[in-house]
């Protein structure tokens, strides 16, 4: 069924759903996974045109998907992890085609109408922009 399957995770607590999600789905098809953030800070957005260092937030981005990656390969996953800078959409977008995955697995926030207007939807923009097909599950914040 898919092959390779792009997770692009935003290093927060709505990613716990879809890699439980994506881990069991990878198993069922045997498929690898490319796990993916996307920096979008200032030094993130500029670092290659300034040739800028990574930022603390980027070292810490890296730090994080790369124990997700850690964690899904200790599940039996062929897992590569990618950290990008810019805007979002277009990096996973970018992303798929570059990485040959043949799925998107994202999680959402599940905002409505005013909240989507006001801060844009990723998973919205990625599902317009590439032509593989986008698997969004919702998301949650833990609770303390």
């Amino acid at each position: 069924m898919y092959t390779r399957i792009l997770v692009p995770l935003e290093h927060s607590d709505y990613d716990d759903a879809i890699i439980a999600h994506v881990r069991e789905l990878a198993l069922l098809c045997q498929a690898s996974l490319v796990i993916i953030h996307v920096a979008d800070g200032w030094a993130a957005r500029n670092q290659q045109q300034l040739v800028l260092r990574e930022s603390k937030e980027m070292k810490d981005d890296r730090a994080y998907i790369e124990s997700v990656s850690d964690s899904l390969e200790a599940a039996g996953l062929e897992v590569e992890s990618v950290l990008a800078g810019g805007d979002p959409a277009s990096e996973i977008a970018a992303a798929v085609v570059r990485e040959k995955c043949d799925l998107v697995a994202m999680s959402t926030h599940g905002h409505k109408g005013v909240q989507d207007l006001l801060r844009g939807s990723v998973a919205n923009d990625v599902r317009h922009r590439t032509t593989v097909p986008v698997l969004m599950v919702r998301g949650a914040a833990r609770h303390a």
